[in-house]
């Protein structure tokens, strides 16, 4: 098959990176085969439930009915995040507290709005100032009305929802509306060509499965990139120091619970803790590094969090996924690309996880039709562009951590130590003490996390620049956009629905 182009694709593993792959490349190049592979005997980790608005698109191109993933993956619609404690360790509500909203903010790019927030109004939230969103998230109001078209917004917005039941409809559509083969079988051994491709897996009941182009979506256990072609996992244990996540799943104390519209993220003395709510229940989960916790504390931690946001005292255990973070050194060798789990994971902070599978996946599409004489360019290409990215998550996340006041434990005093940053980050901080983040700090037309979101951080967790006193010109640009911020804020508060009414009215419309 060297000079013919690649007809047939084998994805190994299921869940939402599996079936978002197989999904999205179905529908985009319905003229190749694909068959996806996945044992019986693999738990899936399924705990993420967080993503970016991208997966709007995502789904759309794939085809899928917003009404039939809302009604059947438990969905609630996220704005943003809320960090609470992260800056000194506070409760959140007095004041140590911030959004990072997906909406950029109103006037972005065409305004110094950081100038005139430092010469106007510095006592306020950044966030607060320049995006409705944070308001919306306060009052509980829904980024959408009840007539919005679907995948249609009001205010920017991404999805909470049900890994699970996300994956079993991701695969129900797939096999039912794309035309992929679905085989569920243990693989026994990857079988390889002369050249060093992969010729074809060896599964118990289904014999020999032979592809043009291996997907390696088998999760932490990187059945293929890892195990088979040995390429090892890039630790950024040194810079982002959780390993472990404690998850569990906690009903409401009664069904009428105001339903949270962004993720919360709560810091404590040796991690941070997920809280997401979905319709019938919240997705609470404690984020640790075992060199600084034990599971114990960790749990404590998170029992503790339970029961000062109200949940049942009667609750399952919760169980510890250990995992390294980093990122493989390489993503595709010869005919085999790693997605998901399987390419890295560093942690869940920013729900960056399923967001690099589609990004990759979507890649993936774009470099179809191919050959296998031109596989290899498009290889190195793949890896280069992707080991960009990573590198940008670990920046990105580590902001959240540098920039912290908390001196209450080894942890935080860890991460704020500038020898545990990242050389780009490090660079980067001094600039912005002089000035905002901008876009000619970022490399790529498609960065993974835009300057605005850098801003909302930055500002969120008490970093200041030097007031520079902008001209009265591009003052008065500034405050023009900080009052159309707030009347879209006085409108869309008023307007739009209680998050938890509007969910309810789309799940009894669409059933």
């Amino acid at each position: 098959m060297l000079n013919d182009r690649l007809r047939t694709v084998l994805v190994l593993g299921g869940g939402s990176a599996g079936w978002l792959v197989a999904g999205l490349l179905a529908a985009e190049h319905p003229d190749l085969q694909i068959t996806l592979v996945e044992s019986d005997d693999v738990p899936v980790i399924g705990v993420g439930e967080g993503t970016w608005p991208s997966m709007r698109d995502t789904l759309r191109r794939i085809g899928l009915s917003e009404s039939d993933f809302i009604r059947r993956c438990q969905v609630s619609l996220k704005q943003g995040s809320r960090f609470d404690g992260w800056q000194r360790g506070g409760a959140g509500t007095d004041g140590d507290r911030y959004y990072h909203p997906f909406m950029l903010p109103v006037g972005h790019g065409d305004a110094d709005l950081v100038q005139a927030w430092l010469a106007t109004d510095p006592a306020r939230p950044f966030a607060d100032l320049v995006s409705p969103s944070v308001q919306l998230c306060e009052t509980g109001r829904a980024p959408k009305q009840l007539q919005t078209p679907e995948f249609g917004a009001v205010a920017n917005y991404a999805y909470h929802f049900d890994a699970g039941l996300f994956g079993q409809l991701l695969r129900e559509h797939a096999v039912q509306r794309l035309g992929v083969r679905h085989v569920v079988d243990h693989v026994d051994a990857v079988l390889s060509a002369d050249n060093g491709d992969i010729a074809a897996l060896r599964t118990r009941g289904h014999g020999e499965l032979a592809a043009d182009l291996f997907i390696d979506c088998s999760g932490l256990a990187s059945r293929l990139i890892g195990q088979h072609f040995g390429v090892p996992l890039k630790s950024e244990r040194e810079v982002l120091f959780n390993d472990a996540a404690m998850p569990v799943q906690v009903p409401y104390a009664s069904a009428d619970q105001p339903l949270a519209t962004c993720t919360i993220a709560t810091a404590w003395a040796k991690g941070w803790i997920w809280d997401i709510g979905l319709p019938s229940r919240r997705g609470v989960g404690c984020v640790f590094a075992r060199a600084h916790a034990s599971e114990d504390e960790a749990q404590a931690a998170l029992q503790a969090y339970l029961d000062a946001t109200g949940a049942p005292r009667e609750r399952p255990a919760p169980r510890v996924i250990r995992y390294d973070p980093g990122y493989r050194q390489r993503f595709w060798v010869r005919n085999c690309v790693a997605i998901g789990l399987a390419s890295g994971f560093i942690e869940p902070l920013e729900a960056s996880a399923l967001a690099l599978v589609e990004l990759s996946a979507q890649r993936l599409c774009d470099e179809l039709p191919m050959s296998r004489a031109s596989m290899d360019a498009v290889a190195a290409r793949f890896n280069d562009d992707f080991g960009y990215r990573w590198a940008r998550v670990i920046d990105f996340l580590k902001l959240h951590y540098a920039l912290s006041q908390r001196d209450d434990t080894a942890y935080w005093r860890a991460h704020r130590d500038a020898a545990t940053w990242p050389g780009r980050l490090r660079e980067l901080l001094p600039m912005w003490r002089l000035r905002a983040p901008a876009r000619h700090d970022f490399g790529r037309i498609d960065e993974v996390f835009p300057a605005a979101s850098y801003q909302y951080v930055l500002y969120g967790m008490g970093f200041r620049p030097v007031p520079q006193p902008p001209s009265a010109a591009k003052l008065q640009s500034a405050l023009a956009c900080f009052d159309e911020a707030a009347r879209q804020t006085r409108r869309f508060v008023s307007g739009l629905p209680g998050h938890r009414s509007l969910i309810d009215h789309l799940v009894k419309t669409a059933a």
